[in-house]
């Protein structure tokens, strides 16, 4: 498969245009479970070989073992090919908790963060943990932060409260059947040369059924899922990354890479989920 990456000019690289979510693995909200660990980690791996080298996590994520995993199914990788997100959570956000939960993020993952996020809205003032998350780079915990769940209005204050970094990217949920960021956080996104990463792209296996979308993959011999992925990856800043704990699901949304819808197909889907906007 040919290399397909984006160039992000607030991060000054390229990454790969689909990343690999974790969400659900090794438990789920602030609760661990290993029952499914080998399975994780071998599809991560999967992925990775398939050039799929962003992998997205978060401290909330089974209660840290999600980041364990991810520290697992890296091994053997160069690590300057790929790119670790993990995200804060809102209750660490006040500024002597940063660091603190910063640093047992790495820890978890036995190396740096290339993007540190933070997860959603805190009640903490923004700019207290703004100017918290930008000495982290400073101190080489991590390279670059961002925002995950915000609108332009709040992504605007945010970085006004930076002197030294900008916000190299933000995550949010969008898909076909998810589309308002396209009219606001997409288009800023593009224009300030940040990341955008969509969460929840497949919208939890609705898009891999959708007739309309797998009749539209037979002109390329993709399925719904696939036409689905790339989709998105046809925007300019959006880096998607969907989550699968199978090797068989990580393959086929790693085969959304490599290729383009044409132009007329791209309006034509766009048209279809319109209702969406």
């Amino acid at each position: 498969m040919p290399e397909d990456k984006k160039y992000f000019p607030v991060m000054g690289e390229k990454v790969s245009s689909l990343g690999l979510g974790t969400w659900g693995m090794g438990g789920g909200f602030w609760t661990r479970d290993t029952s499914r660990d080998e399975e994780a980690v071998a599809a991560l791996r999967r992925g990775i070989e398939l050039g799929a080298t962003l992998i997205d996590t978060a401290e909330m994520y089974g209660a840290g073992h999600a980041e364990e995993l991810v520290a697992r199914a890296i091994e053997g990788f160069p690590r300057d090919e790929l790119f670790i997100v993990t995200k804060l959570w809102p209750t660490h956000a006040a500024a002597d908790e940063v660091e603190k939960a910063a640093r047992a993020s790495a820890n978890r993952l036995g190396t740096y963060i290339d993007l540190y996020l933070l997860h959603a809205p805190a009640d903490v003032p923004i700019c207290e943990t703004m100017r918290a998350m930008e000495k982290l780079i400073d101190m080489g915990i991590v390279r670059f932060i961002g925002l995950s769940n915000f609108g332009v209005e709040a992504i605007e204050e945010a970085r006004s409260c930076l002197s030294k970094t900008d916000i190299a990217a933000i995550q949010n949920r969008h898909s076909l059947m998810y589309r308002r960021d396209e009219r606001t956080v997409i288009p800023y996104a593009a224009r300030n040369g940040m990341m955008y990463m969509a969460y929840t792209p497949l919208e939890k296996g609705r898009l891999a059924r959708e007739p309309f979308l797998a009749e539209v993959g037979e002109k390329y011999g993709k399925t719904a899922a696939q036409v689905a992925l790339n989709w998105q990856i046809c925007i300019d800043p959006v880096v998607t990354i969907p989550k699968a704990s199978r090797i068989e699901h990580v393959e086929e949304n790693v085969g959304a890479m490599g290729w383009r819808l044409s132009r007329e197909d791209w309006e034509l889907i766009s048209k279809h989920y319109s209702a969406y906007l």
